[in-house]
């Protein structure tokens, strides 16, 4: 497989900046055949890319360690969210955009949430604040402590203008027996 370079098509991060070349080797934007983007993904290993559950794969040059079983994210921690989705006036980026979060405390997301979210959720960005993820990013991680600890999951209603709710992405700590065994066996669980 080839390196996926820090370019796609169609793309970007709300009100993010152009990541540092080099920077998040970790990326991987997964493309349909005609070389379009369609959502984010990570590696955790050479050969294992992590993505949103309705995604395609390819590979690219480093990987980034998963948490532990336990992960103890405080409230406004400042975390990461990287992608090449849609930016907020949805124009056409090509460079992979990158933006800092705050963590936000689970009894407030799920109140502002309406009580409906599952517990394996990590709330972060995009709740009294104009920067998060949009549409084209899932999949990507939410990186905290140089951890993927979540995966970019969805915001309310598809609507990357903000504040309205916090962005929800899947609490990968909570996935780790399976993504393990996985591993260990060295085959696709589906």
């Amino acid at each position: 497989m080839q390196p996926v370079p820090q370019k796609a098509q169609y793309s970007t991060i709300i009100n993010g900046n152009k990541a540092p070349e080099n920077s998040m080797q970790y990326m991987v934007s997964l493309q349909s055949k005609f070389g379009f983007h369609l959502c984010g993904g990570f590696l955790i290993r050479e050969d294992v890319v992590v993505t949103a559950a309705h995604l395609p794969l390819n590979n690219i040059i480093k990987t980034i360690p998963l948490p532990k079983p336990w992960i103890y994210l405080k409230d406004n921690q400042i975390c990461s969210v990287a992608g090449w989705g849609k930016t907020l006036n949805s124009h056409d980026v090509d460079d992979l955009q990158v933006v800092n979060v705050s963590i936000i405390n689970p009894k407030v997301c799920q109140q502002q949430w309406n009580n409906e979210l599952p517990p394996n959720v990590i709330c972060a960005g995009g709740y009294n604040t104009n920067k998060g993820f949009c549409q084209g990013d899932s999949g990507g991680p939410l990186v905290c402590d140089g951890k993927a600890v979540g995966v970019v999951s969805f915001n309310r209603n598809a609507n990357c203008n903000y504040p309205d709710a916090p962005n929800v992405y899947t609490d990968i700590s909570k996935y780790l027996p399976w993504i393990n065994k996985f591993l260990m066996e060295n085959k696709c669980p589906l």
